[in-house]
């Protein structure tokens, strides 16, 4: 074989290679089959962690709505894209009650820290993604639609230790669901419970209440301890949750973060066209939007999870420059 045969050989080969497809696994959702110190419900655990992870990665926590799973909540949100272009690792819990796989967000030992519930085995999930990655615990956030949205009150009230901040789209305030449960059902600690009253907007209490109820998931945590901060967003023309859920959860989450119930800047169409967002207090730690006539179908923008978690930050050294837990107010 001449040298120029040999030569020609070789650039045959390199384009043949360059057209195979790649044996390197992607990334994908997995299912994480190990015995978690904390998980007493057995809510599953699946993860996705992107082929480019950040360093200190954030972690960003999904759980489904009622008569989802982990799967579907993968598949039908962008959570595992910004996951792959933002460098952060996502956890999919997945609710143990399969009547209608919604989430505990009823019962005492779900809606008390280290109580033993649905938020226990998520909790769980987060401690072992941070010694098992090296992420950032500084930065943990935690989003969801209708029920996930539940979940996130419910985490963010009875865990502050645990998350920066929280996100909920079209659900409820932390201890909504438990309100007049006894009154209604056999066991009043039942886990699958649907409270229609809540439900429909007829649970409203006062900022006091609301408090009350807050410090009652987490009894031991300080009085002036810091507070994860909050968004909560919720359509107008909502059928399943009704709208006037938004108004306690403004209510609750000013009244638990001492900041005025009413806002202090008002601004319209944004995200999206008929959206209103509400600011309360100077230092952007609580806000609320409301979707002019945007059904229980609320949808998710990505633009508002990128800013409001920070996720576009990528320091290389935990907790610096990112938005993160125990930052002080602006």
């Amino acid at each position: 074989m001449t040298l120029l045969s040999s030569v020609r050989t070789t650039l045959v080969w390199l384009l043949v290679a360059l057209c195979l497809p790649s044996t390197t696994a992607a990334a994908s959702l997995e299912l994480v089959n190990i015995t978690l110190a904390n998980n007493p419900t057995n809510v599953g655990f699946y993860i996705y962690v992107p082929d480019a992870l950040a360093p200190n990665p954030a972690i960003v926590v999904y759980p489904h709505w009622c008569h989802g799973d982990a799967p579907t909540a993968y598949m039908d949100s962008s959570i595992a894209n910004l996951s792959s272009e933002y460098g952060f690792i996502a956890i999919y819990p997945d609710s143990p009650n399969t009547v209608d796989k919604c989430w505990d967000v009823a019962s005492n030992a779900s809606l008390r820290h280290n109580g033993g519930g649905d938020s226990t085995g998520i909790v769980s999930m987060v401690q072992w993604t941070l010694a098992h990655y090296h992420a950032d615990a500084s930065r943990v956030f935690v989003t969801g639609v209708s029920s996930g949205a539940m979940m996130t009150n419910v985490l963010v009230g009875a865990y502050p230790e645990v998350f920066a901040a929280g996100s909920a789209w079209a659900g409820v305030a932390l201890g909504c669901f438990a309100q007049d449960i006894a009154a209604n059902v056999t066991q009043p600690e039942v886990v699958d419970y649907w409270n229609a009253a809540c439900a429909a907007g007829q649970v409203r209490l006062s900022p006091a209440a609301w408090t009350r109820i807050v410090h009652e998931a987490y009894p031991a945590y300080p009085a002036d301890g810091w507070r994860p901060k909050m968004q909560v967003l919720h359509g107008t023309a909502d059928e399943t949750l009704n709208y006037t859920n938004l108004g306690e959860e403004i209510k609750e989450w000013t009244a638990v973060l001492g900041l005025p119930g009413t806002p202090t800047r008002t601004q319209y169409h944004t995200p999206l066209a008929n959206w209103t967002k509400w600011t309360y207090g100077q230092d952007d730690w609580f806000e609320a939007y409301r979707a002019w006539n945007v059904t229980h179908n609320i949808p998710v923008q990505d633009s508002v999870l990128i800013e409001w978690f920070d996720l576009a930050c990528n320091a290389t050294v935990k907790g610096s420059e990112c938005f993160h837990w125990g930052q002080k107010r602006n």
